[in-house]
Parts: C-alpha cells; sequence; structure tokens
C-alpha cells in the first residue's frame, strides 16, 4: 500500500506523523502551494487618459468636475501636444527615396549616421534599402510594404534602387533584398523576402522593429502600440525553433555576421561598389 503524504499515518502520536516522517527523511517534503497573483494595479490617470484624443481631452477638462482634475487634464494635454510637435519635427523622411549606384554610400551609410536633433544618446538614423526588380510579383508587394512603412515611420529614411544597378548581376532568386543600416554599419538583410511564400506587412514590420531600424512615436497611440507588441510578440514569443525560424531563417534574415561574409564576397565580385562595412 503507498504512503499518502498529505495524511496522517495512525501510528505516531504527539506531533503531525507525517512531519515527523518528513523530519527523517521518510517522506518527501510537502508541495508548497503557489502564491496567488497580484491583482493588476488600477490604472493611473495617464493611463485612463491616454485613451483620449486632444480634442476629447479639451472637452474632458472643460466638463471636469473640479478645477484640481480640470488642472490635471489640461496638464496632460499640453504634455501630449509637446511630445507630438517633437514627432513632427522628428518626421524627416515619410516616403520612399529613389536612389541610384553611385548615391548609396551618401544616401545609406552616411545618413544612417546622421543623429536626429535632439537625440543625446547618438544613435543614428535608420536606413532602410530595398534592392528590387520591376515586373517580379514579390518584389513588387515588397514595395507596396515599404511604401507603406515609410509613411508609417518617418524618422526612419527608406530608399529603393533597382538590384542589378545596384549590384551588377544580382540573381532574380535574392530579390528583393532588403539590407537595414544604422551608425553606419549594416544590421541585418534580407534576401529574396517572399520567394518562399507569400510574407505580409507585419512580418517585415515586426522584422524591422526587432533589429532597431524603426522608431517610435514618442507616444503611440494606444491601438498602434499594441499592434506593435503584437508584432514583437509574433517574433519574439512561443518556441523558438518555430517563430523565430519561420520570421528569421525562412525569410532567410541574415545574422550580422554572415551579412559580413555575403558582402565581402559581393563586394570582391564588384570592386567598384562598396557598402562601406
Amino acid at each position: 500500500m503507498s504512503i499518502n503524504p498529505d495524511e496522517d499515518t495512525e501510528f505516531l502520536i504527539g506531533e503531525d506523523s507525517n512531519d515527523a516522517l518528513r523530519k527523517h527523511g521518510i517522506l518527501p517534503p510537502r508541495e508548497v502551494a503557489p502564491p496567488s497573483p497580484s491583482p493588476p494595479p488600477s490604472p493611473t490617470l495617464d493611463d485612463v487618459l491616454n485613451e483620449f484624443d486632444l480634442d476629447d481631452l479639451q472637452e474632458l477638462a472643460e466638463d471636469a468636475p473640479d478645477d484640481e482634475t480640470e488642472r490635471l487634464i489640461a496638464m496632460h494635454r499640453k504634455q501630449r501636444l509637446q511630445e507630438e510637435r517633437r514627432d513632427q519635427a522628428r518626421a524627416r523622411f515619410g516616403r520612399v527615396y529613389p536612389i541610384g549606384r553611385e548615391d548609396y554610400t551618401r544616401e545609406v551609410t552616411e545618413a544612417s549616421k546622421i543623429n536626429e536633433d535632439d537625440d543625446d544618446n547618438e544613435k543614428g538614423t535608420g536606413v532602410v534599402c530595398l534592392l528590387y526588380k520591376d515586373g517580379l510579383p514579390r518584389s513588387e508587394r515588397a514595395f507596396e510594404h515599404i511604401r507603406a512603412l515609410a509613411q508609417r515611420y518617418t524618422r526612419t529614411k527608406f530608399v529603393s534602387i533597382v538590384g542589378d544597378k545596384c549590384i551588377p548581376n544580382l540573381p532574380d532568386a535574392r530579390v528583393p533584398m532588403i539590407i537595414v543600416y544604422r551608425k553606419g554599419d549594416i544590421r541585418n538583410q534580407i534576401v529574396g523576402w517572399g520567394a518562399d511564400k507569400e510574407r505580409r506587412l507585419e512580418e517585415l514590420e515586426g522584422i524591422l522593429l526587432v533589429t532597431e531600424a524603426l522608431d517610435l512615436p514618442e507616444r503611440p497611440g494606444p491601438s498602434a502600440q499594441r499592434d506593435v507588441d503584437s508584432d514583437l510578440d509574433d517574433l519574439q514569443d512561443d518556441d523558438p525553433s518555430s517563430r523565430m525560424r519561420s520570421a528569421a531563417t525562412s525569410s532567410n534574415v541574415r545574422a550580422p555576421k554572415n551579412i559580413r561574409s555575403s558582402q565581402k564576397k559581393v563586394a570582391d565580385d564588384d570592386s567598384d561598389f562598396e557598402f562601406d562595412m
């Protein structure tokens, strides 16, 4: 007959029998119940006010039940206005800029070294370069995604160049190619995006967020932040052998070490063109 460690035996008297058996190592320690999770914290006033746009905040302040609430709402609205103006000042781009091979160093490598005016961290500018081919369906879809992201992330510079005008004799299998720069360095490279299967804009957006090519607004709206969190979750959560391999390996995203070796081979084949690595 097996012993139930949670029931007392009948032949020990004077103390809890199972505790005595545990003391002598006859029974295993009693399992400790996991603590109950703490209730989520109550939302702060800022959390609540973040759900409203500036016009709604103005109306809320006017309808506030007392002067103190009106003052707090007005202060929150003023801070939001300052952050929006800062975001607008940082919105230097907003579209895809076509470039030629002779422009590459200036418009891509050197442009990625430029810091924003109020950037104390001096992290440079994210630059996303699309190498494409006209008439190739997956290349045209990638171009649509790049245009949409350029309009959404106006602090990131997006440029485009015909693939074989950038790298002579570039095979179609490697097009579209997306190269990410920051601070003068290549941060990531995606080769043949969409060649293996249909790709969604959200997949590309998630990869560019992970590689820090995209700068988020000072205060993204609630729905925008949820979308960003979802994109990052798709790439970072779950089993790394499935999600991350699907987002990185299957889509031919190359780690920086592989980028350098592959780009070195390109440079060897085309000594006139330099990625400035």
